[in-house]
């Protein structure tokens, strides 16, 4: 996938609003689209620059409802694509860069398109964010070999110790089971060694919590 500047970047995109769901840059989501206008949102990205937005709604909704959603994003380009006998479209997106909205326009097609701003989030597109953000490993390390073990969670710890800083704190912000808020909180963190502590901090909350009850139970 190419680098992108500033400049390459749409000031229009469509959302998916997905709850839980967290995208950050240089990742892979892969997708199902099966609801009727987000397959009609897909056909449309892949018209044009193949760029879809990810967002988080603030809270779940009545259906037919709009959901209030949180203002900062990240957009993903389409690097899979296969669509199945049933009309569905499987997809991989690959993250670019965070975004804020600005505005929102009107419906298109049943789906939701907005306003962008890359400019707070531009440090997304430089790829040598591993030398600039040194994070607290063994802290991250620590604390997660320790959930795991209290939630008697299986990991190949040999992958995990190897693994660079980047891909270890990307896998963990989107794969753990953080709340919606939570999550949101690991999209806007200011860059990798914030994440990084972000997430040790909310796995001991989530061992202290553990224990609380664990406790009340005795």
């Amino acid at each position: 996938m190419p680098v992108y500047t500033l400049s390459d970047l749409p000031r229009v995109i469509p959302i998916f609003p997905l709850p839980g769901v967290l995208l950050l840059p240089s990742a892979k989501l892969p997708l199902n689209i099966f609801e009727p206008r987000y397959v009609a949102m897909t056909r449309d990205a892949l018209k044009s620059d193949w760029i879809i937005g990810m967002i988080q709604p603030r809270a779940q909704t009545h259906s037919g409802e709009e959901s209030d959603i949180y203002l900062v994003g990240c957009a993903g380009k389409i690097i899979a694509l296969s669509e199945t006998d049933d009309g569905r479209f499987l997809i991989t997106l690959k993250g670019i860069a965070r975004f804020k909205i600005r505005d929102e326009l009107p419906l298109l097609r049943g789906y939701r398109r907005t306003v962008v701003d890359w400019h707070p989030f531009k440090e997304d597109m430089h790829t040598n964010d591993e030398k600039r953000s040194a994070i607290d490993r063994q802290r991250l390390v620590g604390v997660l070999r320790q959930y795991f073990e209290a939630h008697q969670i299986h990991a190949k710890w040999e992958e995990i110790e190897q693994a660079p800083d980047s891909q270890l704190v990307t896998s963990l912000a989107m794969q753990c089971p953080f709340t919606l808020e939570e999550k949101q909180a690991l999209l806007e963190a200011p860059g990798l060694a914030d994440r990084a502590e972000l997430i040790a901090s909310l796995l001991a909350m989530a061992l202290t919590a553990d224990l609380s009850v664990s406790a009340t139970r005795h």
